[in-house]
């Protein structure tokens, strides 16, 4: 038996376009995945943002009123340090003519300063209950409270009542603070004050588990037994007033270093500090206080703890990590106290040093908000940019296309001379098998004198036998088929230029068709000597459908609108590859199609513009095309567009210093399309985002309406835009779903675009699969 192994000889090998289009696939998906992470970094930054301001996850309830029959009496009635020594509830009073300062709210980077240099002018401590929130966006204020020797607790990260919250919510406000204070000052704390607490005999049934809990995981609870009521800017004498203790008793007073304007608790803090010193009075921190209680043998100190550390914990450190002598740590990574060898003072007894992953995970999380609190202001002026940007543009193109209609259908309106010339019309076609007949069909009802030439681009569809067959069904005499070596669509359109009889060559899509007057209307601008170019009015053929409609409006508004605003600039950007015609000369001049870039047609069109040539707009020659008929393909064209334009721009860059007439696109067209064609719809997603964001997290009502009045904006172009060309309003039912949902992607696509520009990666002229749907012109809706 004899086995045959087929000849290795008659394998092809893969064509250079083919092996250059396996790499460009190659490359879309990591750019794909690319920009879905720049999105979700995006959308991370503004949620971080949001949470830190409480917009995300905020909770605004604060409880009044509740019962506290299930707190002991011993510690409704007791001082206001509360500890859990031992699993025993406990609480310390501060001592005689003694102050333990405090500060809630903080840090705020307007007050907490001003408080601190008070505080180091007077030589005092202070005891600092700190916002988490606040401590990651502020994280060198906190360093230097540190540093400068006072002392450190946590007031939750976002400032929340805890006793709604969940255990791990709870749990959450905890460690997050504890990250940010490690971040910002290489510091953990055991010390807890609530949000809106006060004396201990406001604690209730609801707050009283809270408190359990956080003593079992290692926290001191702090209250006040003295309110400056400073909060309520009552004026200076009052805050003295009240901040001060009666006849001679310690007391834990608080102040507020934030959450709002504390200029007056500014102004009543050194008379405050003289006026407690000239009563004999010291100060301390809570650490401060522990410690003279445990001295004076209020309590007699756990076998093996020393004063500080025993004072400022239980025994067990916040998270459940055993407490740390001199060198040890604890699982979380926290040293011992002070009195171990940290270099902690005594009177910051509650800290603890943050090492290993609590200080890396710290410094993460004070990086993270640096980056949101930057990025968050840049991306709001980007916003108001944008937004100015996109209603400048609408109010532009309505004006100037407003304008450009009445100039153009005026009576007395002419171009020059009637052209009556015969010109060629040139239709490239690669695998066109579909649509090629009916293109055929829609030339030989032309009412302008032509020579059509079909140049098969190597197509494996039988597309040039189909083309002499339907012309010689037809009795077209006036038919050419050239057929190629596969060689892309520059090429295909530069042998029909050769191959052109006639001084004027229209070129067009093999899936599109024309209407009898189309090549009439279209050639009338060129017995104006200076127009070297023509761009048509292409229009969609399927748009019955979905993804055909939301394109129909596309074309409409964003094109037809947009080259009328272009032609009055004279810097029309691009000739549409479905219709556009051209003088043979003036396409010669420039090189023919180029094969630089992937939109050939934006690519001649600024060519033209270069080398002195006018290009207008006709609206009268319209050409009916079949649009992508899936998101797939509707992707894969509009990725290439908009590569191909960025393509084309940086190739012809010099055209910023072109001089006289051929300059005019450097200095006019280039910064519009740079500018409305690719920065704008870059970060219009910034609209959507915030958009999104204000209706979820800040007002609803207030973000909805805002986007109505766009939507409002939008529709009436668009409106205007379907006036003009006179097309049914019944499609625009279709743009609210536009906006959301075929926007979006839009917006996607030219992202994916920029990253390939900018990574560098090339892309080949792609083929859409066509269904041949598109007819002649009376058939379509």
């Amino acid at each position: 038996m004899t086995t045959t192994t087929p000849s290795r000889g008659r394998r092809r090998a893969p064509t250079r376009i083919r092996r250059a289009a396996g790499r460009a696939a190659a490359l879309q998906k990591p750019r794909v995945i690319l920009a879905g992470l720049l999105l979700l970094a995006l959308t991370s930054v503004m949620l971080l943002d949001g949470y830190l301001r409480a917009e995300v996850g905020g909770d605004q309830r604060v409880r009044t009123g509740a019962s506290a029959g299930k707190v002991p009496d011993k510690i409704l009635d007791g001082g206001p340090i509360l500890t859990f020594r031992g699993g025993q509830a406990t609480t310390v009073s501060v001592p005689d003519k003694t102050i333990a300062l405090t500060f809630d709210d903080g840090p705020n980077p307007t007050w907490t300063p001003q408080v601190l240099a008070i505080l180091k002018k007077y030589d005092i401590p202070a005891t600092f209950f700190v916002v988490g929130s606040m401590v990651s966006r502020y994280p060198g204020i906190v360093a230097d409270m540190v540093e400068q020797g006072n002392e450190v607790g946590i007031h939750t990260f976002t400032h929340v009542d805890l006793s709604y919250q969940s255990d791990a919510r709870v749990n959450r406000e905890m460690q997050q603070t504890q990250l940010a204070l490690a971040g910002a000052a290489g510091i953990t704390t055991t010390l807890f004050r609530a949000p809106y607490s006060s004396e201990t005999d406001a604690i209730d049934n609801y707050s009283w588990p809270v408190y359990q809990k956080l003593g079992e995981d290692g926290y001191t609870s702090v209250f006040v037994d003295t309110d400056s009521d400073d909060w309520k800017r009552p004026g200076v004498s009052k805050i003295i007033k009240w901040a001060t203790p009666e006849d001679g008793e310690g007391a834990s007073v608080l102040f507020h270093d934030a959450g709002g304007e504390r200029s007056q608790t500014i102004k009543a803090l050194p008379t405050y500090i003289e006026k407690m010193q000239a009563k004999g009075y010291t100060f301390t921190t809570i650490s401060g206080v522990l410690q003279k209680e445990e001295a004076a043998g209020g309590q007699q100190a756990g076998s093996g703890q020393q004063a500080g550390a025993g004072a400022a914990a239980s025994s067990q450190q916040p998270g459940g990590a055993q407490p740390g002598g001199p060198g040890q740590q604890g699982p979380n990574g926290q040293a011992g106290a002070a009195g171990t060898g940290s270099g902690i003072s005594a009177l910051q007894a509650a800290h603890r040093e943050a090492t290993g992953a609590t200080l890396y995970e710290g410094k993460a999380l004070i990086g993270a908000v640096a980056v949101a609190e930057w990025a968050v202001p840049v991306l709001s002026v980007g916003l108001m940019v944008v937004g100015v940007a996109v209603l400048g543009r609408f109010g532009m193109m309505l004006l100037l296309a407003r304008r450009h209609y009445r100039q153009r259908n005026k009576r007395r309106f002419s171009w020059g001379p009637p052209v009556h010339e015969p010109v060629s019309v040139i239709v490239p076609a690669y695998n066109e098998k579909e649509c090629i007949a009916n293109t055929l069909k829609s030339l030989a009802q032309s009412t302008h004198p032509i020579e059509i030439i079909v140049v098969d681009d190597g197509s494996t569809d039988n597309t040039s036998e189909i083309a002499r067959d339907a012309a010689h069904e037809l009795g077209m005499t006036n038919v050419r088929v050239i057929r190629q070596e596969n060689a892309g669509k520059p090429a295909a359109l530069n042998n029909g230029v050769r191959s052109a009889s006639y001084d004027i060559v229209v070129m067009m899509d093999g899936d599109t068709v024309f209407e009898p007057d189309t090549v009439r209307h279209l050639v009338q601008p060129f017995a104006d000597p200076e127009v070297g170019a023509v761009a048509g009015n292409a229009k969609v053929g399927n748009r019955n459908t979905v993804i055909g409609a939301w394109q129909h409006i596309e074309y409409v508004m964003g094109f037809n609108l947009d080259r009328r605003m272009y032609d009055l600039l004279r810097c029309m950007p691009t000739i549409p590859g479905a219709i556009g015609a051209f003088r043979r000369q003036a396409v010669l001049q420039v090189g023919g199609m180029s094969e630089d870039t992937l939109a050939e047609d934006t690519d001649i069109t600024i060519a033209m513009h270069r080398a002195g040539w006018r290009v207008v707009y006709q609206e009268h020659a319209r050409a009916w095309t079949e649009a992508p008929g899936s998101l797939k393909q509707l992707w894969s064209q509009r990725y290439r567009w908009s590569y191909g334009t960025m393509q084309a721009l940086w190739k012809h860059r010099k055209s910023l210093t072109d001089k006289g007439p051929s300059g005019r696109f450097g200095r006019v067209g280039m910064p519009l399309v740079v500018i409305f064609q690719i920065v704008t719809p870059v970060f219009a997603p910034l609209i959507d985002v915030f958009t999104v964001y204000s209706m979820i997290f800040i007002d609803f009502k207030a973000a909805l309406l805002a986007w109505l009045a766009v939507l409002g904006v939008q529709l009436l172009c668009a409106a205007y835009a379907f006036r003009l060309d006179r097309e049914q309003y019944r499609y625009l039912l279709m743009m609210p779903l536009q906006q959301l949902a075929y926007r979006q992607m839009m917006y996607l696509v030219l992202i994916h675009s920029c990253i390939t520009a900018m990574t560098g990666g090339r892309l080949r002229w792609q083929k859409l699969k066509r269904t041949g749907e598109v007819g002649t012109p009376a058939g379509v809706s």
